[in-house]
């Protein structure tokens, strides 16, 4: 038996398409865009076995733009599965990404986040959903927004990509959006009998939001009409709360579903009775720190600090030993210390502070980390803590 790693072919292309949608049980057609020069593939005998692609995408970092390798179609041929395939691969690319000096994290969505725990991916995001009647949409407070609705269509599209570049610009987790993105996602047709609607929020002639959903006809009679929010965006806390007063005259509709919701999603604490939002909490984005000096550089801190930790990674060992990490508003530097660190920590609970979803001394009691010097706590909490929690609103 011989084994190969290496980039598909054109020629391969289909055939990537179909090793993929049987591993994954869906259709080719879900991997239309796919390129042989994002993808890293496992080969046995000749034969496609493990299908892996990365798209090169930039992501928001707390305030700035940081270079991701978005990992996706990992899948193995059910006949070749259980060969160390997938291990092979994620190690290739982690060296590719480390030599390339490019892109220093690596993102995904995981149908088992546990395979992926195991190379130092982390949960770095948590992803919310609701499904809550219009009735249901009554606040605790009266909304002062003063602006009105409009719908916009086709011609209006840089419109939505200026207000959602202004909305995601402090944020961590969310994705720089190209058209193709745009085309396959939060404005791709709805589904069969739907309508998909964009509406955008104005005050004095100034944009400052914008909702992009599908309504869904029931299949009985009325009112089994639902609404799916794709994507909400608002440049004040009114004109969030008027987004959801703008739902809340959807007469007609039985249930209003929302699949990507961030974790700090103010609605709960708007509404009257926020349980029924029904809402749910899953894993998001997993996130891989694969070169720790370029992360920890490649985000905004708030707080100017002096920080040392150890890193403890046997999967990418160019990050393993102790850093010296110096923050301010203006910037950052590191380099590697001799110092006793203030905290020991794997590589994958750095990523979850770095990431803000949880901070040092939540990592401490998780015992996800070893602490040294316990009133370094403190400032690490304020030096790592972001603007936003993390989201995405994006599949890949």
């Amino acid at each position: 038996m011989t084994t190969e790693f290496r980039p598909i072919t054109l020629e391969e292309l289909d055939e990537f398409k179909r090793v993929a949608g049987n591993a994954l049980v869906q259709s080719p057609d879900t991997f239309i865009g796919m390129r042989p020069e994002f993808t890293l593939c496992a080969f046995e005998d000749g034969k496609l076995s493990t299908t892996f692609a990365a798209w090169p995408f930039t992501m928001r970092f707390n305030g700035t733009a940081m270079p991701v390798g978005a990992v996706t179609t990992i899948g193995t041929f059910p006949v070749y599965r259980r060969r160390g395939y997938l291990r092979k691969i994620t190690s290739l690319y982690f060296q590719q990404l480390h030599e390339e000096g490019e892109r220093p994290i690596a993102i995904l969505y995981a149908s088992h986040a546990e395979i992926y725990q195991r190379y130092g991916y982390a949960v770095v995001s948590t992803q919310g959903s609701y499904n809550i009647t219009p009735d249901y949409l009554r606040f605790v407070f009266p909304n002062n927004a003063t602006g009105a609705f409009k719908e916009i269509g086709d011609d209006d599209f840089p419109l939505l990509v200026n207000l959602y570049r202004q909305f995601r610009e402090e944020r961590t987790g969310f994705l720089h959006r190209g058209r193709e993105m745009w085309n396959a996602g939060v404005l791709a047709a709805p589904p069969a009998g739907g309508f998909l609607q964009r509406v955008v929020y104005e005050e004095a002639g100034e944009p400052l939001g914008y909702a992009v959903y599908t309504a869904q006809p029931g299949t009985a009679r009325l009112p089994g009409n639902t609404i799916s929010i794709r994507d909400i965006t608002y440049l004040k806390p009114s004109v969030y709360r008027a987004i959801w007063d703008f739902f809340a005259k959807m007469d007609i509709v039985e249930n209003i579903a929302w699949e990507r919701v961030p974790a700090d999603d103010p609605l709960p604490h708007l509404l009257l009775e926020p349980r029924m939002l029904h809402a749910n909490y899953k894993d998001g984005i997993l996130g891989r720190i694969v070169d720790v000096e370029r992360t920890m550089t490649g985000r905004c801190y708030d707080e100017t600090s002096v920080l040392t930790f150890e890193v403890i990674d046997d999967f990418c060992p160019w990050n393993q030993g102790t850093w010296k990490l110096e923050t301010s508003p203006e910037g950052s530097s590191i380099m590697r210390t001799d110092e006793t660190p203030q905290l020991v920590m794997p590589v994958s609970t750095l990523a979850l502070l770095v990431f803000g979803q949880v901070n040092a001394s939540e990592a401490a009691r998780m015992a996800r980390l070893d602490v040294n010097k316990q009133e370094a706590l403190p400032v690490w909490d304020k030096t790592m803590r972001t603007r936003y929690r993390p989201a995405c609103s994006d599949s890949f």
